[in-house]
């Protein structure tokens, strides 16, 4: 038998294969959406298509799509890794379809019982624009308006709201608007750019950006496009970003402040227009214009900033293809694990003929990237080009990727961190959108080890020794108590108003709540669960020579005995010191036996090892064993 010695700590292990609910917190990934339509142009919904795009993770799903104002839901269901698209009816698209300033329930709620992925594709030939849509999850009540100048004097600006719950009153500028119910839409548009106005509500919404068309630039002569895109609350803005070029050669970027006096650095870029230089306030914005020949650019903000990046119209760039078209751009503070898109095909005439995706992603490691289309094996990105821009800090890349399977999924993955765009091109028609990325609490937040806190449960620590670190935007109270920190519900003295503090935790799992008072008195608190887990374990068993850790995924087909063997580090000399059980009843025979052996029938069991060691610290190891008796022997039979 091994001995090893410092072994001090309890710990139960229990071993479970994971779904895609083992991404990160605050992901576009959930099971409840809303969402509505803007106008395209001034176009009535009998000339338009729009097709809602659903895409499924590692588990087979079902759910509806339904329609407020009609009260009719469409079920669908989908396996895993899936796409799923359903072209809105004629009925179904007057009933979600805003054209003028009002209040109506035009609203489309989706949920399902298993995480899922929606997008929304809005489309005529020569005109279209596709969002993702956002979880309830990730939504709030703050938000501001991120469009462009409409073209021609004939189409508006336009915003749209969706009521989550009753009694929600709506604010435009700090100026009531409205009082909303759930599914109820409010659908507002100007002739003048709403870039920078403000919205709040007293309750989440959902808040879409859905100008009926615009030139980008405003110099371009040919052809007006309209945009749509669901943009994010305020409290998952950040303040770095790195934004990627599409191979039109030349994209716009908007950069909106939420407080006052927020500065403005990039590198990589330079500036079209700004409402205040490189100083903004809130509300105000700056444009700028980035090269691919620079490989992108990266920009960093003194205060939380949201972001748009934007195709341009197809007379300004010089491939004279493609035409205007909006997607939000997280920062990089946002970045996940895995997307996975699917080309937009629209239903009806279109000129769409290209589509890419976009990844970005730390050039450090970059190499780890990969796609796994329709669902086949992992392989390197293909098709296109790395471009790598090592001026910006960090180094950061993105690479350019021809989706050429027009009805399969492609499922992008790096452990250490990506975001992905999707857009397509084709002469004076486009669409542009955020494929996905995490949607993290970015306004008041906290890290341990540099993991946010809506991560650690899905990020469990090796390492005991835990460093702690606080950002938190707006100034705090004068006076102590204005930084808590809590262990398991009771406060940790020692890091009472500190932004930065380290302790040592025994294995386990911890509640970590940051409590912090402002300056006007105002609190609040956030929560994540720490996971201190020992990696090199001191025990493990094997099943018919089946590792436990691989039980679950492995079926043990026999014909006559199962056989167990343990192999411990440092066990107590002390009778009793290892049990075994199955199915929570102890095999009282295998008791400080390192070696045994039992006939099972065909099932799946749960088996447990439970160990005493030297120092009397107790390990109980937890797995599930599926056996499968494929040859049976039948006695008394006379042949």
């Amino acid at each position: 038998m091994k001995v090893k010695k410092g072994f001090s700590f309890f710990i139960t292990i229990l071993f479970l294969i994971q779904g895609i609910s083992s991404l990160q917190a605050q992901t576009t990934i959930e099971k409840d959406f809303w969402l509505t339509f803007g106008q395209l142009d001034t176009r009535p919904y009998t000339q338009v298509d729009m097709q809602i795009r659903i895409v499924s993770g590692d588990k087979p799903v079902s759910g509806t799509i339904h329609f407020t104002n009609l009260g009719t839901s469409v079920p669908f269901s989908m396996g895993t890794n899936e796409v799923f698209t359903y072209p809105l009816t004629e009925p179904q698209k007057q009933a979600v379809y805003n054209t003028t300033i009002e209040k109506s329930n035009k609203s489309v709620h989706i949920n399902s019982n298993e995480p899922i992925k929606v997008y929304a594709l809005i489309q005529r030939n020569g005109g279209a624009d596709a969002t993702n849509i956002l979880p309830v999850e990730v939504l709030a009540k703050n938000y501001y308006q991120i469009s462009y100048l409409p073209w021609p004097s004939s189409r508006s600006d336009a915003y749209a709201v969706v009521a989550i719950n009753n009694n929600t009153q709506l604010y435009q500028n700090g100026g009531y608007v409205e009082t909303l119910h759930t599914g109820d839409v409010y659908y507002m548009t100007s002739t003048t750019d709403m870039t920078g106005y403000q919205i709040t509500a007293n309750n989440v919404i959902a808040f879409f950006a859905v100008n009926q068309g615009v030139l980008i630039p405003t110099t371009a002569t040919c052809c007006g496009e309209p945009l749509m895109q669901q943009l994010v609350p305020v409290f998952t803005w950040g303040k770095n970003f790195f934004v990627p070029v599409s191979l039109l050669t030349k994209d716009r970027v908007r950069i909106v402040a939420a407080f006052n006096n927020t500065t403005i650095t990039h590198t990589g870029a330079f500036i079209y227009s700004s409402s205040g230089n490189n100083t903004i306030n809130a509300g105000q914005y700056i444009e700028l214009e980035v090269l691919l020949s620079d490989n992108g650019c990266s920009i960093q903000a003194t205060n939380p900033v949201g972001v748009c990046t934007y195709l341009t119209s197809m007379s300004y760039n010089p491939i004279f293809t493609s035409d205007a078209a909006q997607a939000w751009l997280p920062a990089i503070e946002q970045m996940g694990k895995s997307a996975m898109i699917a080309p937009f095909i629209p239903d009806g005439t279109t000129q769409i003929n290209q589509h890419y995706g976009i990844i970005i992603t730390p050039f450090a490691t970059k190499e780890s990237t990969k796609v796994s289309i329709g669902g086949g094996v992992p392989a390197a990105l293909s098709g296109g080009n790395w471009y790598d821009n090592l001026t910006v800090t960090p180094q950061m890349s993105f690479y350019i990727m021809p989706l050429t399977h027009a009805t399969a999924s492609y499922n992008f993955t790096n452990s250490k961190g990506l975001i992905v765009m999707c857009y397509g091109i084709g002469p004076a028609e486009s669409y542009y959108y955020l494929a996905g990325s995490a949607m993290r609490d970015l306004e008041a937040a906290f890290y341990a080890n540099d993991v946010h806190f809506q991560d650690l449960k899905e990020n469990p620590f090796c390492e005991n020794e835990v460093e702690f670190r606080a950002e938190i935007e707006g100034e705090l109270h004068t006076e102590s108590p204005r930084i808590k920190w809590e262990i398991d519900g009771s406060e940790y003295l020692p890091a009472r108003d500190q932004l930065e503090w380290n302790k040592i935790f025994l294995p386990g799992e911890y509640e970590i709540k940051m409590w912090v008072r402002f300056e006007n008195n105002d609190t609040i608190s956030k929560t994540g669960n720490l996971i201190i887990e020992i990696c090199d374990l001191p025990a493990e068993f094997y099943v018919n020579n089946i590792h436990h850790e691989d039980l679950p995924s492995t079926t043990i087909c026999t014909k006559d005995v199962v056989n167990f063997r343990a192999e411990i580090e440092g066990i107590n000399p002390n009778p009793g010191s290892l049990k075994w059980y199955i199915d929570d009843v102890e095999e009282v025979p295998a008791q400080d036996q390192l070696q045994w052996s039992k006939e099972l029938p065909t099932g799946t069991y749960n088996i447990k090892m439970w160990v005493l060691f030297e120092d009397n610290q107790e390990i109980t190891i937890e797995s599930t064993l599926n056996v499968e008796v494929f040859w049976v022997k039948i006695k008394n039979i006379k042949y």
